[in-house]
């Protein structure tokens, strides 16, 4: 472990030992905070500036005397594209085993690590094997693409290997809780001699097979983060097309699933028939939309429509139990999907495109923009605002393709698209306040929070504007975070967290390091 991350050996055990506190009202515990997924936090106080350090020689760790507001910086591996979560004292973060944390585990593995909230001490990381698959279903070195959602003692996400997993946020210091006892082959798989468990290793609670349970074909990568609602777990199960984008093998398979969030038994799934529509993946992440009766799921498809079901799965013929749907919406104009009454090839920069980023709910309205996998390049694309009854208020074709999710705050949607560009769209009528060009393609999210917007870019700056609604080229800064940032910032607790493809910041105004790199005390 490098030497800035790392604490005495009494204190990690007492660390270790430690039942987590309750959730607290700062805390960030799943994906957008909350089940709208509004990327949007009530902060005070946070940073406007901070410097991120400088690289000691050709190591990686970073020199602490050339940092500022740094609370702790936390080592990952050499690919994080898993934003992190913060809840019950315990930071949660998805990347790769390129910078391995124990011996035990060697080569292309995918981890999520659980640091301490106040040190950046990692208390346990949960380690799997690859499929196997290479680019066509496990990409290597993804890593873990899932953000975590916490709920109580429990840790939930997608693993690489297209399973919904349940997790003891206590790791194996309390002992090997719930029915799942088998840890020791499951980090050894695809070998069948099991491994040594150490409190460090994660307590599996139950595991999910979605390619098992629903006959799914992920992807190139597994990457939902689930949506926790009462006693159940929806999540979207990443099926998609072959190696060579020809076929959807697995046309019957859902998109959006539902299990028992205490025993991970399947209980109902879209029957939409959305993998007959796919055009490449389903990424996105469910939102929730509460309203007058029991709410509806809202899902972004891999077909390039909006959906909403109904929650509570029904019994149908067959004994399988399915999640109606309530309405669908095309987020495509008609004009991306043909010309001259022939279909638009997809892929193409004028085509069609999916949803990938997560709908956001607010103010009793969904928000999405459509967009595609990056390696297809720049291209058009739209954001919509829809009424609870899925009938379109406005759309706005001019933001790009983005799989960035929105913040909305003040009745104005701060939004990213790959190409760069971060806008200020009014959430009423969908009219553009300002447009900022970062001159660097965008993959995660926007962050709004103390009245400030934070957004990382695939050029490794973090760049802070205002989030008001006028523009102010003036007030704009970028800070160079050096490697690329695919993950989106969030707060908690009034610290804000950035991770870039290697290391993972904790900061706060007027935080300094010590020379070890723990929290000056």
């Amino acid at each position: 472990m490098s030497s800035f991350v790392r604490v005495s050996g009494l204190f990690a055990s007492l660390l270790l030992v430690q039942t987590a506190p309750a959730q607290g009202a700062g805390d960030w515990p799943q994906w957008g905070r909350d089940h709208t997924r509004n990327m949007v936090s009530p902060a005070k106080h946070l940073p406007g500036k901070f410097k991120a350090g400088k690289f000691i020689g050709r190591s990686e760790n970073i020199d602490p005397k050339t940092t500022e507001n740094v609370k702790w910086i936390a080592k990952l591996g050499s690919q994080s594209y898993g934003n992190p979560t913060v809840a019950n004292g315990r930071v949660y973060v998805g990347t790769n085993n390129d910078s391995p944390r124990d011996a035990r585990f060697k080569g292309d593995r995918s981890c999520v690590y659980c640091f301490d909230e106040k040190t950046g001490a990692l208390i346990w990381q949960f380690n799997a094997a690859k499929l196997g698959t290479g680019k066509v279903s496990d990409w290597e070195f993804l890593g873990i693409c899932s953000s975590p959602a916490v709920e109580g003692d429990r840790v939930y996400f997608v693993t690489n290997r297209c399973e919904i997993i349940c997790l003891d946020a206590a790791g194996m210091a309390n002992g090997n809780d719930g029915p799942y006892k088998d840890e020791s082959l499951y980090m050894a798989w695809p070998r069948k001699e099991p491994m040594e468990v150490t409190k460090a290793d994660a307590d599996i609670i139950w595991v999910m097979n979605m390619i098992d349970e629903c006959g799914v074909f992920p992807h190139n990568i597994t990457s939902s983060s689930v949506l926790i609602m009462g006693d159940r777990v929806y999540a979207s199960t990443s099926n998609g097309v072959d190696y060579g984008h020809v076929e959807t093998p697995a046309p019957r398979a859902p998109s959006l699933i539902v299990v028992n969030k205490k025993t991970g038994k399947l209980l109902g799934e879209e029957v939409s028939s959305l993998s007959r529509r796919i055009f490449h993946s389903n990424w996105s992440s469910p939102a929730f939309l509460k309203g007058d009766d029991k709410g509806l799921v809202i899902f972004g498809g891999p077909d390039g429509r909006l959906y909403a079901f109904k929650p509570d799965p029904v019994q149908a013929a067959g004994g399988f139990a399915e999640l109606e749907e309530a309405w669908r919406f095309d987020c495509n104009p008609p004009t991306y999907r043909k010309k001259d009454g022939k279909p638009i090839r997809y892929a193409t920069r004028y085509g069609p495109s999916e949803v990938l980023a997560t709908p956001v709910v607010y103010k009793n309205r969904v928000f999405a923009v459509i967009g595609q996998d990056p390696e297809h390049g720049e291209g058009i694309g739209n954001m919509v605002c829809l009424d609870a009854s899925g009938k379109a208020v406005w759309q706005q074709p001019a933001v790009n393709r983005s799989i960035s999710t929105l913040s909305i705050a003040d009745d104005l949607v701060f939004a990213a698209d790959y190409s760069g560009f971060i806008y200020c769209i009014d959430a009423n009528t969908g009219k553009i306040n300002w447009k900022h060009d970062t001159s660097a393609h965008i993959w995660g999210s926007t962050l709004v929070a103390d009245g400030k917007l934070y957004i990382g870019t695939e050029d490794g700056f973090l760049t802070v504007l205002p989030a008001t609604k006028t523009y102010d080229k003036k007030k704009v800064t970028e800070i160079d975070m050096g490697p690329p940032i695919y993950s989106s910032p969030i707060v908690a607790n009034g610290v804000l967290y950035v991770a870039t493809h290697t290391h993972l910041y904790a900061i706060a105004q007027g935080a300094t390091l010590g020379a070890s790199g723990e929290k000056s005390k």
